[in-house]
């Protein structure tokens, strides 16, 4: 499963730089949090052989490594989601209170996990169920650039945080038919996943999510695209 979550993601973002939608020539912040980011994978990709092929010491040693990194990647991320706030608003076919504040939400909902997960490194069964739950919430930016998100206005972002539930479902459907029952991580983990996305969502659009997302973006040029997902005229996919 980690290898196809990587996959996905790294599909993704190499989908919408072969066709041109993403370039290199992004801000430095953007380009730090790509280096952290794919760091994480190659960590998450090594965690998951070192764990295959049983070599418990260095496993231990590399899984250190994320008790910095986990908190490198929310504070990368939250900078790059207010920086593509200020300069665009973010994807047009994203509302943009969703993106900033259900982004940061999902984000943080990442790093929870992922920390619950190290915590409960002595109980196997709990440790990489945990960290796959942690792990599918990251899918979600490479998800969202192989779907046709213009076609999915105005539910694209709630769409997109769906079909990452699918990686957690099919892990609960393998531990049914060995099993014959769903391991509890499971069920906490997607269950916490599942409910901090709704509560974000709640926040975004309440008075105090429409305001916070203005103040962000308050006399910068996000602030001059609508607040809803919208086509931007002349728009052809």
């Amino acid at each position: 499963m980690a290898f196809v979550m990587a996959t996905v993601i790294i599909a993704g973002f190499s989908l919408n730089l072969a066709m041109g939608r993403s370039t290199f020539a992004a801000p430095f912040a953007v380009h730090v949090h790509a280096g952290i980011f794919m760091g994480w994978l190659a960590l998450y990709l090594a965690q998951h052989v070192t764990a295959a092929s049983r070599n418990w010491p260095l496993h231990r040693s590399l899984g250190k490594l994320a008790y910095f990194w986990i908190p490198a990647m929310i504070a990368a991320g939250c900078t790059v989601m207010v920086l593509v706030a200020r300069r665009n608003g973010g994807p047009f076919f994203f509302a943009m209170n969703e993106f900033l504040i259900s982004n940061i939400a999902m984000l943080l909902c990442f790093g929870g996990l992922a920390y619950w997960a190290l915590w409960q490194q002595r109980y196997t069964g709990w440790h990489r169920r945990l960290m796959l739950v942690a792990m599918a919430v990251l899918t979600g930016p490479g998800i969202g650039r192989l779907l046709p998100m213009p076609l999915m206005i105005p539910n694209a972002w709630t769409i997109t945080i769906a079909v990452t539930f699918v990686f957690p479902v099919i892990g609960m459907f393998a531990d049914w038919r060995r099993d014959g029952r769903i391991h509890p991580a499971y069920l906490w983990g997607t269950g916490i996943y599942a409910s901090v996305f709704i509560l974000s969502l709640l926040l975004a659009y309440s008075p105090i999510g429409y305001a916070l997302t203005e103040l962000v973006v308050a006399g910068t040029p996000g602030a001059e695209r609508p607040m809803e997902a919208f086509l931007p005229p002349g728009f052809e996919m």
